[in-house]
């Protein structure tokens, strides 16, 4: 079995060389920019490096078996923790807020930290978008909760409708119509904008392309394809095993008409699709399709997300391989808010991340550089 690997970079060097000790004890508002010139605008945090599904793309389970050495419950941040730090990247700019795992759902009492983050507002007084990714397993019986404790919103990963080939790729015998219950049940608790993930790859689960976008067309939730990504180095990948955005698109297109719709967001990661109505225009009712090219088309170039990992360890890209360790800071009574948001800043600041554009012109195996890539279920999509 792999063990696990955790590179980081130890928050005293980085004290050291970039922030004064001196600081007074009053937080920044500022916008950060990175070296690229990107914002921080979006915040994804993993609850839990734990999920009950073994998908051969995230966690497979000739790696995530039985024994898996999973983090203790100490090592994790804990709730109050986890609302500090936001706090801090809010200051800096954060907008967006999003909860992944591994599955958040399978932490306990994950309602109380939606209730904590629900409360931040960012500088200008505006609440925060605070969101979830969830595989759906528990979401029917979670989603009332919830919604009272302050979610916006869902995206639910869901990669086949047949009940065979879904059972095939969670490898845990879990059946799709749960998931959708979870779906529905979200619909019913009054989250808005929800979004379904599936994730395509050649050769196991194309042919649900077409029944998915049947499936969920005119329902108001938003179906999105990604490319099947080389994240991690466990997951086995290859780039014949990837079915491109435009060929997701061509499909669609066969029977049923899209139109391109202009991005929702700076930074969005989705190119958007819209069904069309029998005059060749987007009609909003029926709704829209995205597709996620996670692989052939890099998006890097307005990237404005940070992804903090499930025990405090700071990512500024996906498919990174070096991680800043936050949790030191947090846990060091030493260390003010003042200093904590002037880490994060000295960190955002210095990033040069651009993986998927260094991959298109080096290959996936040169393009992070030294070291082993950071697992998706360690920090989340």
């Amino acid at each position: 079995m792999l063990a696990r690997v955790i590179p980081l970079v130890d928050h005293r060097q980085l004290l050291d060389r970039q922030i004064a000790h001196s600081l007074p004890n009053t937080l920044p508002t500022i916008d950060v920019w990175d070296r690229l010139q990107r914002p921080l605008r979006d915040l994804r945090i993993s609850v839990t490096d734990r999920c009950n599904f073994r998908c051969a793309y995230c966690m497979p389970k000739e790696v995530f078996g039985t024994d898996y050495p999973y983090l203790p419950y100490s090592s994790l941040l804990n709730f109050d923790e986890i609302t500090r730090v936001a706090r801090q990247f809010i200051a800096l700019g954060v907008k967006k807020i999003r909860l992944t795992g591994g599955e958040p759902l399978l932490r306990k009492n994950l309602e109380v930290l939606l209730s904590q983050l629900a409360k931040l507002r960012t500088p200008e007084g505006e609440a925060i978008d605070l969101t979830m990714t969830t595989n759906g397993s528990l979401l029917a019986h979670k989603a009332s909760a919830l919604k009272a404790a302050g979610l916006n919103r869902v995206t639910v990963s869901l990669d086949a409708l047949d009940d065979q080939v879904f059972k095939r790729m969670n490898d845990v015998n879990f059946p799709v119509a749960r998931v959708l219950d979870g779906i529905e049940a979200a619909q019913l608790a009054g989250l808005t904008n929800i979004k379904v993930n599936m994730v395509v790859k050649r050769g196991t689960n194309e042919h649900e392309i077409l029944p998915m976008a049947r499936h969920f067309r005119g329902t108001g939730i938003a179906l999105r394809f990604i490319e099947y990504m080389d994240v991690g180095a466990t997951n086995g990948w290859r780039m014949n095993e990837v079915l491109s955005s435009a060929e997701v698109i061509r499909l669609l297109q066969t029977e049923l008409p899209l139109v391109q719709l202009d991005p929702s967001a700076p930074g969005e990661t989705a190119e958007r699709w819209g069904y069309a109505n029998a005059q060749g225009q987007y009609d909003p009712a029926l709704g829209e399709v995205g597709v996620i090219s996670s692989v052939t088309q890099a998006f890097c170039g307005d990237c404005n997300r940070a992804r903090l990992s499930t025990e405090g360890q700071l990512y500024l890209c996906l498919f990174a391989s070096q991680g800043y360790d936050l949790r030191q800071l947090l846990r060091d009574p030493a260390q003010s808010d003042a200093q904590l948001a002037a880490a994060v800043n000295a960190i955002w600041s210095g990033r040069t991340d651009q993986y998927s554009v260094l991959r298109s012109l080096r290959g996936p195996d040169t393009a992070s550089g030294p070291g082993r890539r950071v697992e998706m279920s360690y920090i989340g999509g």
